[in-house]
């Protein structure tokens, strides 16, 4: 039988996504430390288990902000009230006790502990009308108006925005929309600011599309834009980079120079006697290197030559970034090659005609 009339003191750490609370009793003995899943239904049966304990708990917790906001809700729904303890005043405090390792069970005896022997810490105020309040709000962004949307005509919303796996995703947002019933605090303006900043990345992703569409429309109209994508991995958006970065291909005198340009061959550092000494050159374009190492990265994802090369660095011990790398040199080579020939490039090499 618990006495109902022992206070006690619980530490909640909030700080990762999953609250974990310790109750401590007067003598810093732990009674009660568990895992809470930031849902309304976990929040109650925690908060259901710990007031069993006594009538009287004093809460403590390291942040006040969004990730604490519905736990602080539902406190003052039920009539609790929680201090703040700032983390670096918990962080301190646990030198004092024994043990190293920063456990979020740890953290929370700390914080509990921390405030049994302080009590000058501010005392966290939430509306009673935001604990309270069950009316229903406006937007998607709020369990109210999924419900209200309902699963059918929620799929169709998303579908008609081109979502993957819609149905998925509107059944996994009503399931959580299901466990709380509780409005946290501020969740009216998060809503219309969350609302907002959806729609600029959704026009930003507009503008995006609209700015590559340009890309390639322009790049096509180069006289070797179909020799430079003909290169496996080598898309119009890369193919576009190659022709801004290369610049003039005749200031190249042969593939080693492309190369060069690009950081993909390496330079001696030789010292007297020691000769063979080859480092990674500093002075070259980071643009057109990442031109070259990205189209190799492409070009390994399906079957072919440039694959086959590949994981032939592989199996010769190479880690993968020296395995494309190894790739994107012997790419330069082929694709300074096509470009001199002017022709599209061709897994068999061209058969070479009689005089």
């Amino acid at each position: 039988m618990s006495n109902r009339r022992v206070r006690l003191w619980a530490g909640v750490d909030a700080g990762k996504g999953h609250p974990w609370a310790a109750v401590v009793d007067e003598t810093g003995a732990t009674l009660w430390s568990k895992k809470i899943d930031n849902d309304e239904t976990a929040i109650l049966t925690a908060l259901g288990e710990i007031l069993d304990l006594t009538d009287e708990v004093s809460w403590a917790v390291d942040i006040s902000g969004t990730s604490s906001a519905l736990l602080l809700a539902l406190l003052t729904a039920h009539g609790q009230q929680a201090v703040y303890v700032p983390g670096r005043t918990a962080n301190r405090m646990s030198g004092a006790y024994r043990g190293e390792a920063e456990t979020d069970a740890r953290d929370a005896y700390v914080i509990a502990e921390t405030a049994r022997h302080r009590r000058d810490f501010t005392t966290i105020g939430v509306p009673a009308q935001l604990a309270a309040d069950l009316a229903l709000l406006t937007g998607y962004q709020t369990p109210a108006a999924l419900h209200r949307r309902g699963r059918a005509r929620l799929t169709a919303w998303l579908a008609h925005r081109s979502v993957r796996g819609a149905d998925t995703v509107a059944a996994t947002a009503l399931e959580a929309a299901d466990a709380q019933h509780t409005v946290p605090p501020g969740e009216e303006v998060a809503t219309q600011l969350v609302a907002d900043l959806a729609a600029q990345i959704l026009d930003l992703d507009d503008r995006l599309k609209r700015v590559d569409k340009q890309i390639r429309e322009t790049f096509r109209s180069h006289p070797q834009a179909e020799t430079i994508e003909s290169l496996p991995g080598m898309g119009p958006i890369l193919g576009a980079e190659f022709v801004v970065t290369a610049g003039d291909l005749t200031a190249y005198a042969d593939a080693g120079h492309l190369a060069s340009a690009a950081g993909l061959v390496p330079v001696p550092r030789d010292s007297g006697r020691r000769t063979g000494n080859l480092h990674r050159p500093k002075r070259y374009s980071r643009r057109l290197r990442r031109v070259f190492y990205m189209s190799a990265q492409t070009s390994i994802i399906r079957d072919g030559p440039n694959r086959d090369f590949y994981l032939k660095k592989r199996g010769e011990g190479c880690k993968h970034a020296q395995a494309v790398i190894a790739l994107a040199r012997r790419r330069a080579g082929v694709l300074w090659a096509v470009l001199r020939d002017d022709r599209v490039f061709a897994s068999a090499p061209p058969v070479a005609q009689a005089a």
